[in-house]
């Protein structure tokens, strides 16, 4: 690594072709994997082709198939607001913000606003990652409360935002998931209130969306969880049948494009949103029931071996973050972790980002 010390800048680094002047390509390509994400942001500063290097598609799939990439969780949460006198009541709505927790420094970071929205995300908008970055889409406009069809992609490399392309219609409380790069969202609910059954998927890179055939069921308020190589939509409830959420879940196969219905796959009456969890045996649960410390606006965010959960002991409490171990044929018990006040809002939903 002592060629990354000894170029001093990009104007140093434009004559070289080789990736580290005096190492073979391969050597430089594994130095390269194990540099941290945290360094990727200033190394592809120093010239094009380590930018292209490190923002490449074929680059993230060796550091993930090396075991070098980071699981990060990336959450929507409540940004601290202060009253004029300077006190803890608010004197407006909570606005929100996204909040990035290492799960290994066990450090927290809040990352740049969208730049369309500098004063708070849209509300209920869906977090989703692909290929190590982060997606964020649809939700209400925090001024107006008007559904919105909009879609950014945060690079951790640039540290920047870059704006998709639109979802295609308005839908808000909708299943999302990722698999194979592309992010598939279905159900919810339109501008008239009436649940969807439609589902699109977006690719990522190509900025295109593409439809789906439909589930069989309308699904407003559902989970979307992905179990191997399928993407799960988990119960929700139709029109006619405001809050009253079904058991049931449909799983898209990817080779044939249909949906299969699962009955009774979610044992509970109550809401999927933020808190499916799925267990060593591939059955769905809920995080809201597995402790009262977390029964109120469970979060649960999979980062593997271990599970970030936040919740409430009842409404209107404190609220709590906790690790989870996932041990062999058991979740294991809820380690409480120290969170700075800047960090203490409600989060309403996040997700997993494997940088």
């Amino acid at each position: 690594m002592e060629a990354f010390r000894t170029l001093s800048s990009p104007k140093d680094m434009a004559q070289f072709t080789e990736l580290i002047p005096g190492l073979p390509e391969e050597i430089a390509l594994e130095c390269f994997t194990r540099l941290p994400y945290t360094s990727h942001r200033v190394a592809a500063q120093v010239c094009r082709r380590w930018g292209e290097l490190l923002q490449g598609k074929e680059f993230y799939y060796r550091r993930k198939q090396t075991g070098f990439t980071h699981k990060a969780a990336c959450l929507v949460q409540a940004l601290p607001v202060l009253s004029e006198s300077g006190g803890r009541k608010p004197v407006r709505p909570p606005s929100y913000g996204i909040s990035v927790f290492d799960s290994v420094s066990r450090t927290w970071e809040r990352i740049a606003p969208v730049p369309k929205y500098p004063d708070g995300l849209p509300l209920f908008c869906q977090l989703t990652s692909s290929e190590g970055k982060l997606v964020l889409m649809g939700g209400w406009d925090p001024e107006s409360y008007d559904p919105v069809k909009d879609v950014f992609v945060y690079d951790f490399t640039t540290r920047q935002w870059k704006q998709g392309r639109d979802m295609p219609s308005k839908r808000s409380f909708f299943a999302a998931g990722e698999l194979e790069g592309r992010i598939f969202v279905a159900g919810g609910h339109d501008d008239s209130k009436n649940a969807l059954s439609t589902a699109w998927v977006y690719d990522v890179r190509r900025d295109e969306w593409s439809e789906l055939t439909r589930m069989s069921d309308e699904r407003d308020e559902c989970q979307g969880v992905v179990i191997g190589s399928e993407f799960w939509v988990v119960s929700g409830y139709g029109t006619e049948s405001q809050g009253g959420f079904v058991k049931s879940a449909e799983s898209l196969d990817l080779g044939t494009g249909r949906w299969n219905r699962v009955d009774e796959a979610w044992g509970t009456n109550q809401c999927p949103r933020s808190c499916v969890g799925v267990g060593k045996d591939g059955k769905l649960f809920s995080w809201a029931e597995s402790d009262p410390a977390v029964g109120v606006g469970a979060c649960a965010v999979d980062l593997g071996d271990w599970t970030l959960l936040t919740g409430s002991a009842y409404q209107g409490a404190p609220q709590g973050f906790f690790l989870v171990e996932r041990k062999e044929g058991q979740n294991g018990k809820l380690e409480r972790i120290e969170v700075g006040d800047e960090f203490l809002g409600f989060v309403q939903s996040g997700c997993c980002v494997e940088i």
